[in-house]
């Protein structure tokens, strides 16, 4: 006997084997055991989730020999000749390669026969939204008032391109996307009884990548299964997959936390060589930020996390503000990377992105500031320093308070364009991380967007906290710029009676009839240039 594919030969041929459908099956099975029969009906969901094997399914509880039942027997010829694609009663259409009216038409007039030998004749419209317009139009009178002997079951991806008007007359279910725990248990049951050796692990992967297709999981089986010999391992499943260790994760996030761009790269490229796929690789670290943020939030109560203590870990490296950054970054990357020369350049840049906006702590800005505070030394373990670096990360972020001195905060400030719009606003307070601003009304043009922006996020950079800015358009005392002005005003009017006093001015001025030009003094900087 030839070989038949797993997808064909474990294909469910009765609701009880189906896997994953429990709210549209009990639907079904209530529905048929009462014989509230409808006239039609349309299955969605994305690809391989049973819709096309829940039709045929549906059509053998209609034609069974043994009467209408949610258990059709499967041995009469009815249901022996469905499972065979060959029943006579069971008409099959493809829409994506009939979409012509006049093919509509033609299928719709034979429809108006009688059965030939079962008690329905059933069409099953696969991809119905397919279907020109046209074709729809001579669908609806037939959907409309059917003989009592038809039966439609339409299937499709894409419901949303489906009339409106079809859609009203259809009874309609939903499937749902299989979760990895289902297709996995279900893999587990296939491969024992097809007595081939399996690790748990691996069907796990497998069952991951199949992203809710239990045919594209059934089909990936077939692959391991021709790619690993005697039995599918998880390294094998890895290498034909190009699925990433999870490590390779975990150190690029431990990378992006240590500033350390160069051994980034090299990670990058060295999972290019080892083949992994970097689109996917990127949806991988989605999950793992997504991960590390849900710890944040729950500790871990009830949670099986991979590498529990790496996550710990990360999860004090990072704010949560941090990750949610990130993440969006992560995924605007798997967005953009096909439009990037290449898949690895794309990759590397979205590392690079996710290093650029990370608040990065230098080591030697550590050791300015934490006078006395132990530094890792070079010869430290990887393991010792990571804590290392958690526990002077804490300490940084409690001296990095704000003291009330709002210019001195402006000037020290990385601003860029909100350089003008903190100079000319006033400090009114600062609580529960807002700071409370005003601005003149004068200076309005400069409460743009961009600007306030530009401010939070400088902010956020300098007190490594999530930080808000809420402005005001007021009257103003003091502002920086105001301050700035007073000072240079002060320093210039001690310059030029310093200099009205100096000797050799005043004989220029008694002997020589000479004069000071007050707009041409200006007083030295601090450095005395």
């Amino acid at each position: 006997m030839s070989h038949q594919v797993l997808a064909r030969k474990w294909r469910p041929k009765n609701f009880d084997t189906l896997v994953g459908q429990e709210n549209t099956v009990q639907a079904l099975v209530n529905a048929l055991d009462q014989e509230r029969l409808h006239h039609a009906y349309l299955f969605t969901g994305t690809r391989g989730v049973g819709k096309t094997t829940l039709a045929r399914i549906l059509a053998k509880s209609f034609n069974c020999e043994k009467g209408i039942s949610s258990k059709p027997c499967g041995v009469c010829s009815a249901c022996v000749s469905v499972d065979k694609g060959n029943f006579i009663d069971l008409i099959e259409v493809d829409a994506a390669s009939n979409t012509k009216v006049d093919e509509m038409r033609e299928l719709l007039e034979n429809s108006q026969y009688a059965p030939t030998s079962g008690r329905f004749k059933v069409y099953i419209i696969d991809e119905v939204h397919m279907l020109s317009n046209s074709a729809f139009n001579a669908m609806l009178k037939t959907l409309e008032e059917p003989p009592e002997h038809i039966k439609f079951i339409l299937a499709t991806t894409d419901p949303k391109k489906v009339p409106v008007t079809v859609l009203s007359r259809c009874l309609q279910f939903n499937l749902k996307q299989m979760t990895i725990e289902k297709i996995s248990n279900h893999l587990d049951m296939i491969l024992t009884d097809e007595e081939i050796k399996f690790e748990k692990k691996a069907l796990g992967l497998i069952a991951k990548c199949a992203r809710g297709s239990m045919r594209d999981a059934l089909s990936l089986t077939d692959q391991a299964i021709a790619y690993s010999g005697n039995e599918i391992s998880e390294n094998k499943v890895s290498e034909m997959l190009g699925i990433v260790d999870n490590n390779f994760l975990i150190d690029i996030l431990f990378k992006i936390s240590e500033d350390k761009g160069e051994e980034l790269i090299e990670i990058a490229h060295g999972m290019n060589d080892k083949n992994i796929a970097l689109d996917s690789t990127l949806i991988d670290l989605a999950k793992l930020i997504h991960e590390i943020s849900v710890y944040q939030v729950t500790s871990g109560r009830n949670l099986n996390l991979q590498g529990d203590k790496e996550i710990k870990q990360l999860s004090k490296l990072y704010s949560p503000e941090t990750l949610q950054l990130l993440y969006q970054i992560v995924i605007n990357g798997k967005k953009d990377i096909y439009l990037a020369p290449d898949l690895l350049t794309g990759f590397n840049t979205t590392l690079l992105r996710m290093l650029a906006f990370f608040p990065t702590l230098q080591t030697e800005k550590l050791e300015s500031k934490l006078v006395g505070k132990k530094v890792a030394p070079p010869n430290q373990s990887l393991e010792e320093k990571k804590s290392s670096q958690i526990e002077v990360k804490n300490e940084v972020k409690e001296t990095l308070e704000f003291d009330g001195n709002w210019h001195n905060l402006v000037n020290n400030l990385k601003l860029g364009i909100a350089n003008a719009l903190a100079q000319e606003c006033e400090f009114k307070a600062y609580q529960n991380y807002i700071f409370e601003l005003t601005l003149d009304s004068n200076k309005g043009h400069l409460m743009q967007d961009n600007y306030v922006e530009k401010l939070e996020e400088s902010l956020i950079n300098h007190f490594n906290k999530k930080i808000k800015v809420k402005i005001f358009v007021d009257e103003v005392k003091t502002t920086p710029a105001i301050k700035t002005s007073e000072e240079k005003s002060k320093l210039l009017k001690e310059t030029e009676s310093a200099m009205m006093k100096d000797g050799f001015v005043k004989d220029l001025i008694e002997n020589f009839d000479a004069q000071v030009v007050p707009t041409s003094i200006e007083p030295l900087n601090n450095k005395g240039q």
